[in-house]
């Protein structure tokens, strides 16, 4: 069992290092991107399912409430948190289009939208980066296992480089903050 955890660490770290090394431009480049909508004024959308869907709340509250600093709120917004509007989607429409839907309603062409799955073929996620694009708004994807189809149809596409979900998601929240930081950092310092 201690070999055990002490391999999963070494895996962590070994991906997180892999991150370091191939994305750290992007991830830059990502902070950039949501640094310049807030400045005039538009606001961060994130979404994803499961753990992805926790991790869009988790960036979001990070800006709205903050970070490390101590400073106003930022404008962010996740899409997985009204039931109401969730459940009304699937049920009206399907479950494809819960956030195409609401990107559809909710965004403008001053915003940035982050879409969140590890394997990058999160049929809903697609369609909320695909309707984010049609609108004229920038997208960032947030993806593993090579990217899939979102790392193809995004501005930037940050893609973790392993097909472990548990790992993946381990790096999303990571570089989740660092783009946190990043954007209070830029606008606050």
């Amino acid at each position: 069992m201690a070999d055990l955890v002490k391999d999963i660490i070494r895996e962590s770290i070994k991906v997180k290092e892999a991150v370091l090394k191939s994305l750290s431009k992007e991830i830059k480049t990502a902070s950039n991107l949501i640094v310049a909508s807030l400045k005039k004024g538009g606001k961060l959308i994130v979404f994803g399912n499961g753990g992805s869907a926790a991790d869009a709340q988790h960036i979001a509250a990070e800006l709205v409430g903050r970070f490390k600093l101590e400073r106003q709120g930022l404008a962010a917004i996740a899409l997985t948190t009204n039931t109401s509007v969730l459940t009304s989607i699937a049920n009206d429409y399907g479950y494809e289009e819960v956030f195409s839907r609401q990107v559809e309603s909710l965004a403008n062409e001053n915003d940035v939208v982050i879409g969140i799955s590890t394997s990058g073929n999160a049929r809903n996620v697609i369609t909320g980066l695909l309707e984010a694009k049609k609108i004229g708004i920038k997208t960032i994807a947030l993806t593993g296992s090579g990217g899939g189809e979102m790392a193809a149809i995004s501005d930037i596409a940050l893609v973790v480089p392993s097909a472990n979900t548990a790992r993946i998601q381990e790096a999303h929240i990571v570089i989740g903050h660092i783009i946190c930081e990043l954007v209070e950092e830029t606008l606050f310092k």
